[in-house]
């Protein structure tokens, strides 16, 4: 399968990086709906919309993201829309039904990014408890668990530790046998349950080195649960004439960081990280100048003329790595270039394409 390309929805304000450089993009509607139809045109494949309830840095305005991806169905012909879902503030028979919904509107176009959460605030300032590290995890796992089940299209019976389910046949099934499930984190937790329930495992940006050793981990885990899981791994992607006008573009991001709200973002991930039991959680290794993108996406290197980042996500491609999630500073401007100057330099030297033109010759 040749490698494939996803972008953050800019559903939220503030952009994707925490920084005063000025960010050409725009958390609305009617932009988020032309950029969506932009990327399918450029030849991305999947589009995720971010989750956020509360500010945090400096994400003031957020348009919810399932509702988001519902109205995105309607403009965009080709893109897989996903969700990010939060829960403990979603119940997974009524994301079910939702999900199924869309599946039917999109025709087959829609995913759910399950998110075990590590704002605090968003789940006790809703009046819902915080649970411990692992305890996210195993409700995530029985979320996705009653995912599945009732997606089968048969009768459905659980009973977990957080769900009780007891469903006749949800009508009408979807598209799509079952819709993908995208599942992130970088503790032993959520590895597992990545393992277990996930048709893809989202990766912070890493070295290659520490994503490999996600992968390698996570195949594992996943062929003794006689399964396999696809990878994907988000990177923040500066892509200019010149190595050095990305270098320096990289340099004004740093530079101009809003330090405080870095701080701030810093001391609020440690509910996700730190505080796995082995201290690999999620962001539990970032420096202060990787967390001004917020999700590590400097450290995945994506930063440099088309030629050498499209070699980038080749080396990605060849440790298994299957999808890159990509976020841009200038939206309006950078998507469209990536569309036209490095997906078809990847895709023109993949293996399923020369297949193709063998075929054709």
């Amino acid at each position: 399968m040749e490698i494939r390309f996803a972008y953050w929805v800019p559903n939220v304000s503030g952009g994707l990086v925490v920084s005063k450089i000025p960010q050409r993009t725009d958390w609305s509607y009617d932009y988020n709906a032309w950029l969506a139809r932009e990327a399918d045109k450029a030849g991305f494949d999947y589009a995720l919309a971010q989750a956020r309830y509360f500010a945090s840095y400096g994400a003031e305005y957020q348009l919810e993201a399932v509702s988001t991806v519902a109205a995105l169905a309607t403009t965009t012909q080709r893109l897989k829309l996903i969700a990010a879902v939060h829960p403990g503030l979603w119940h997974p028979a009524v994301l079910a039904k939702v999900g199924t919904t869309i599946d039917l509107i999109s025709r087959g176009r829609f995913a759910v990014n399950i998110v075990s959460g590590w704002f605090k605030q968003e789940f006790t300032g809703f009046g819902e408890p915080w649970l411990e590290h692992d305890e996210r995890y195993r409700r995530s796992e029985e979320f996705a668990t009653v995912l599945r089940g009732l997606w089968s299209g048969e009768a459905f019976s659980f009973r977990g530790d957080f769900y009780r389910i007891e469903a006749p046949p949800l009508k009408p099934k979807p598209v799509q046998s079952v819709p993908e499930i995208f599942f992130g984190g970088n503790s032993k937790a959520a590895r597992r349950v990545a393992a277990r329930v996930a048709d893809w495992y989202f990766m912070n940006g890493n070295t290659l080195s520490g994503l490999k050793e996600q992968i390698d981990e996570v195949s594992a885990l996943a062929r003794q649960a006689g399964r396999t899981v696809r990878f994907g791994v988000n990177a923040f992607v500066i892509c200019r004439r010149t190595e050095e006008e990305a270098q320096a573009e990289l340099r004004r991001i740093v530079e101009l960081a809003e330090w405080e709200a870095v701080g701030a973002f810093r001391e609020q991930v440690k509910q996700a990280g730190k505080s796995s039991p082995e201290g690999k959680g999620m962001w539990a290794n970032s420096t202060l100048e990787d967390l001004v993108q917020y999700n590590d996406g400097f450290k995945t290197g994506l930063i440099g003329t088309p030629e050498s980042i499209a070699e980038k996500i080749r080396e990605l491609k060849s440790i298994g790595v299957d999808l890159v999630l990509c976020g841009f500073l200038h939206y309006s401007s950078d998507l469209v270039a990536f569309g036209r100057e490095v997906i078809p330099r990847v895709r023109q030297d993949s293996p399923a394409r020369q297949a193709e033109s063998a075929v054709g010759a």
